[in-house]
């Protein structure tokens, strides 16, 4: 496998990523190049690390990165590691872009993300027209469904985040939290005894002892800064879904607990999209297990490709 660390700017600061090449490279051939977008945490030895080879194999460059804070990517001057602002992911999004088009043997640009990577790369793309094409796969795309179905708790989540933010400024110091509960050194029986919905299928990914966790991915943590559900509660995506003209594919299991995440998503947007739903796969399947990873990428790469 042909794999290049790059760092490009954005915000000012060198951000981190790895250019999965396809068998055979050539510099001076012209490639079809994609821009991963992953979930929570946004770390490229993750999402990126499985889907950035398997689009390679299917003849695609793929950039995978370490999002503004996180991973080996800084944080800005002043701010913290960990930090995940949704608006800034966007704007990372739109210099990846940048920085594959200096690439003289990127053809086109497409972007394709997993979870909240779905809900990025449609937030990018609605202005971004550089971005010729996209797909999203177990996309969060819509948080009205998701995020706000409960007002009390909504509001539970935007209060801490709020009391979190106000005392960063106060202080100087960052306040970290444990956004989805799971600590990195929580044992699957007692995260599962918490009652969290998806316990179990989050944590066979991001659990200390799961495929993703702690120790096994570099510079993974689910510790984050405590007021990013500030900006991580507005959908972008999902307002402006009518305005997405690029070809869409959504890609998500049936019976997964955040299919509502998707099918809500589609019926919002207008440019007739192309939709392929899997009742064997649930949310987090099509992070890791192979079958699960086989079908969204080899959908992807036929819709990339047409």
């Amino acid at each position: 496998m042909n794999i290049r660390q790059v760092t490009f700017k954005s915000f000012g600061v060198d951000l981190v990523g790895d250019l999965y090449l396809p068998e055979g490279f050539e510099e001076g051939k012209k490639y079809k190049a994609i821009v991963g977008a992953s979930p929570f945490p946004q770390v490229r030895g993750q999402i990126p690390a499985t889907y950035g080879p398997e689009m390679a194999s299917r003849g695609f460059i793929y950039l995978g990165f370490d999002y503004l804070g996180m991973g080996d990517s800084p944080a800005l001057p002043g701010e913290y590691k960990q930090s995940r602002y949704m608006f800034r992911l966007i704007e990372n999004t739109w210099d990846a872009v940048s920085y594959l088009g200096t690439l003289p043997f990127v053809e086109e640009i497409y972007g394709l993300g997993v979870c909240q990577g779905g809900s990025i790369i449609a937030s990018a793309a609605v202005t971004d027209h550089r971005i010729k094409k996209i797909a999203t796969v177990s996309g969060m795309m819509a948080a009205d469904a998701f995020q706000w179905g409960d007002p009390a708790i909504a509001k539970q989540t935007i209060d801490a985040a709020n009391a979190s933010a106000q005392k960063m400024y106060e202080t100087g110091e960052a306040d970290y939290c444990w956004p989805i509960v799971l600590n990195d050194t929580m044992s699957r029986e007692e995260f599962n005894a918490l009652g969290v919905p998806m316990s179990d299928d989050t944590y066979n990914y991001y659990g200390k002892d799961g495929v993703a966790g702690p120790g096994k991915v570099k510079n993974f943590t689910t510790e984050h800064i405590g007021d990013q559900p500030m900006q991580s509660l507005i959908s972008i995506s999902e307002a402006y879904a009518d305005k997405i003209t690029q070809p869409t594919l959504v890609v998500y299991g049936s019976s997964a607990a955040t299919a509502i995440c998707s099918t809500n998503f589609i019926d919002r947007l207008t440019n007739n999209p192309v939709v392929m739903a899997f009742d064997e796969f649930s949310h987090v399947d099509f992070y890791w297990k192979p079958d699960a990873v086989k079908v969204s990428c080899d959908a992807v790469a036929d819709f990339f490709n047409k």
